[in-house]
């Protein structure tokens, strides 16, 4: 394949999947500034592995599993520990009323107070990953995301109930 068709490809990529590295940066990122580093960082990393990227697993796994080893990485590598960050009106924009945009403010709330490998759990689990598709992006046994995923639920209850 030529420059330009792997570029015409990446670009794709990044266009199908760019909601979902946002997501995936924005719960990581301690404040807007972050986010966009963040961003950026995942990008160019997913670049330099397009080439390499064999096609063994579905894209979208992959692209994931880049987006979350990243900021993972670049957080460690920044000393920084993962806050809870204000929702953007952008984001809360998604949602069509007042109550649905309080809600979902509360749910990034709560999962900003969960720690990293939970956080990765049930954010996945929120964007309808299958348990297998889970196990795959977090390199975890298919028994271990079950039971996690449904701890991190039993803990979410919880402290919404506090």
């Amino acid at each position: 394949m030529n420059q330009s068709e792997q570029e015409k490809q990446f670009l794709d990529l990044m266009e199908r999947h760019k909601r979902m590295i946002y997501k995936v940066c924005y719960m990581y990122a301690t404040d807007e500034d972050t986010l966009a580093d963040l961003y950026q960082e995942v990008a160019l990393n997913l670049w330099r592995a397009f080439p390499k990227f064999r096609g063994e697993s579905k894209p979208s796994t992959w692209v994931y599993r880049v987006t979350m080893n990243t900021c993972i990485t670049y957080l460690r590598s920044q000393k920084a520990h993962p806050q809870t960050v204000a929702i953007t009106l952008s984001m809360a924009e998604v949602l069509p009323d007042v109550q649905g945009k309080e809600n979902l403010r509360e749910l990034y709330a709560l999962i900003g107070r969960l720690d990293r490998l939970e956080r990765a759990l049930i954010m996945l689990w929120l964007d309808e990953k299958s348990y297998e598709e889970i196990a795959e992006i977090l390199g975890l046994s298919l028994s271990s995301v079950k039971v996690r995923i449904h701890r991190v639920k039993a803990k979410l209850k919880e402290m919404s109930n506090q």
